[in-house]
Formats: C-alpha cells, sequence, structure tokens
C-alpha cells in the first residue's frame, strides 16, 4: 500500500512571534521534520499544505506575509507537491485528492496545525473518501480554547481531537511508530 506524508499549515504565524502561535509548535515541527526526513530517504510521496488567506484582513496566513510561509523545518523540495488551501479541510477546493490519487497513494500520515482544526477536518475528509489514515500526535500542536467561560488548555484540546481520531478515523501514533513505519 502506497504511503504519502501530509504536513498541513507548519507555516510561520503558529511558532513563537508569529501572529497566532500555537502551543507546542517547536516540537511538533521538530517531530514533522523527522518524518519528512523518513519519507524523504525512502523517495516516499511528500504533500506541503499551505494556508493562504487572500483577505488581507484575515487574523493569520495573509498572502504575500512572511507568517504564510512555510517554516524552515519542513521547507518542500523542488520534488514535492505544495497544496494551497483556503479552508480547514486540505481537500476542499483543492488539488490534493487529484494529487494522491495521480501518485498511486492509498495510506496517509498526516502531521501540522491545528490538532482541533486543519488536522481534524483533512483527517475525517481523507477517511471518508477512503484512505487508510494515521495521524502523528506528537507532530500536530494545538491552542488553548475558551468556550463560554470555560478555558481549555492545548494540551487538553489537542489529546480531545486525537482521542476522537482514534476512535473512528485514523491510527494515532507517536513520530516515532509512524518513522518506523518507512524502514
Amino acid at each position: 500500500m502506497k504511503t504519502a506524508l501530509v504536513l498541513v499549515d507548519i507555516q510561520r504565524d503558529y511558532f513563537p512571534g508569529g501572529k497566532w502561535e500555537l502551543v507546542g509548535m517547536d516540537m511538533a515541527a521538530l517531530n514533522a521534520a523527522r518524518l519528512l526526513s523518513a519519507f524523504r530517504s525512502q523517495n516516499w510521496p511528500v504533500f506541503h499544505v499551505q494556508h493562504i488567506a487572500k483577505n488581507p484582513q484575515a487574523p493569520f496566513f495573509v498572502v504575500g506575509t512572511r507568517g504564510a510561509e512555510i517554516h524552515e523545518s519542513v521547507k518542500p523540495q523542488a520534488d514535492e507537491k505544495i497544496i494551497i488551501k483556503e479552508f480547514a479541510n486540505s481537500f476542499r477546493q483543492t488539488n490534493l485528492l487529484e494529487g494522491l490519487h495521480s501518485a498511486g497513494v492509498e495510506k496517509l500520515v498526516i502531521c501540522g496545525a491545528m490538532s482541533n482544526m486543519c488536522i481534524d477536518a483533512t483527517t475525517r475528509a481523507a477517511y471518508d473518501l477512503g484512505f487508510d489514515c494515521i495521524v502523528a500526535h506528537d507532530a500536530c500542536a494545538a491552542s488553548n480554547l475558551e468556550f463560554y467561560g470555560h478555558f481549555t488548555s492545548a494540551l487538553e484540546v489537542h489529546c480531545s481531537f486525537m482521542a476522537a481520531l482514534a476512535f473512528g478515523y485514523a491510527k494515532v501514533i507517536p513520530t516515532q511508530e509512524a518513522v518506523a513505519l518507512t524502514a
């Protein structure tokens, strides 16, 4: 079964000093870079997903800004696909599905940000589209959230979303196990 790596929104605005800093983004990117290195060593397909907000009033990832750039830790190589998106679901109005089908991919290893938005939406969509999905949970990051006066830490948010994905949409494993799949 041909496997591809999908790196979602590992962009500068999510890192310290960015417009929408996530908790643990540095560590998530380090683990994503480990996955990327493993996939590159096997010459397996890699897809970088980059969120670009066309509205200059968007809170982050505004087109043409440094914050919208893919982080240097996972900088794409010339032969790796970059999928530009405007929505949480990396498949919505993009050519990701076409690219995966063209490459003969049946299984995805997914990582990136945010756990509670784009990772969740992309993984659920991928599963519904017939892909066998793996999420490298420690190569993902989330944000603190507040709902009706209730504060939820990024760790709780992340764990809740990973548990939900593991329940029915993906095998959710640490980076080390995902890297071992490429050996």
